[in-house]
């Protein structure tokens, strides 16, 4: 993942958001908070995740896939990598 190094800072920050989310998921649940808190704790670390995965696919399809003969064999088959991403995103 060299090509995302322009963008390591702002990948970090939002991996930290996510750890801070997390965290608030099992305080929530130390603390025995009321089903609603933990479901919407959750679903705002579901969305954060979902973004950033957002954010490394589309540079992933823009370097691997839109520029795939600037690229090609660097990491092995793109499409096929892609297509496994995805399948397990939904898995």
């Amino acid at each position: 993942m060299g090509h995302t190094i322009r963008d390591k800072q702002k990948l970090l920050n939002r991996v930290r958001r996510i750890r801070g989310q997390v965290h608030a998921i099992e305080r929530a649940l130390t603390e025995e908070s009321d089903c609603i808190h933990v479901l919407q704790q959750i679903t705002s670390c579901r969305g954060a995740m979902t973004g950033l995965l957002a954010v490394v696919l589309e540079d992933h399809i823009r370097t691997h896939l839109v520029d795939a003969d600037a690229h090609s064999g660097e990491h092995g088959d793109a499409k096929e990598q892609l297509i496994d991403v995805v399948h397990s995103y939904f898995k």
